[in-house]
């Protein structure tokens, strides 16, 4: 049976990571998300859950599940607290990614890549999961006016968040491959298609 390829897609904020892993998605690769996990998992009656609680207090729920953008603006102004919920959260996100690949693995006719979108992937230290890594990187005024119109936050929070990331340099360097995105939609389906043709093969 051939192993099937185990790939994390990683990259700063509002870089394009979803895009590029949408792309691969449709070109047959699986795709697991790192916060989709984390959605799941912060579900308020969880053990996880409940720890979350536990560690940042009930202010962080809206009615009766944990708010993630309340959780967001306490942790990203408190490094000790930002640590700690990672800290939690992290070991999780990988048992679960780990769970999914080896049911993957285990089928008869598994998809021809798995693909792991995890935005914190070299800070968490998880690259060691994966064959290899993919870092999607842009220029820093366009990731910042991508997030301004996604979410509608001013540059304070912009650079309160990235603060909390290592360098789009330092991960570009540290990956297997490195996809810029501050162009078209066009060069990036193109690119993406590129290397998922490469992956393929290899």
């Amino acid at each position: 049976m051939l192993k099937l390829k185990k790939v994390a897609v990683t990259g700063g904020l509002s870089c394009g990571k979803s895009s590029v892993c949408r792309i691969l998605n449709e070109l047959g690769a699986y795709v697991i998300s790192a916060d989709e996990i984390v959605h799941q998992l912060l579900s308020h009656d969880t053990n996880l859950g409940k720890e979350v609680i536990k560690l940042l207090g009930k202010d962080i729920l809206l009615g009766d599940h944990i708010d993630r953008s309340r959780v967001a603006q306490i942790v990203f102004r408190e490094p000790y607290l930002l640590h700690e919920l990672e800290h939690l959260l992290h070991p999780a996100v990988y048992e679960e990614i780990d769970r999914v690949y080896q049911e993957l693995q285990n089928k008869k006719n598994p998809p021809p890549l798995f693909i792991a979108e995890i935005p914190l992937l070299f800070e968490s230290e998880g690259e060691k999961n994966f064959e290899c890594v993919i870092a999607v990187v842009a220029d820093l005024e366009i990731c910042f006016q991508r997030f301004q119109q996604k979410t509608r936050y001013d540059r304070d929070e912009f650079n309160e968040r990235i603060s909390n990331q290592l360098p789009l340099l330092e991960k570009a360097t540290r990956a297997d491959y490195v996809i810029m995105n501050s162009g078209s939609v066009e060069h990036l389906q193109e690119t993406t298609v590129e290397l998922y043709k490469e992956l393929y093969r290899a």
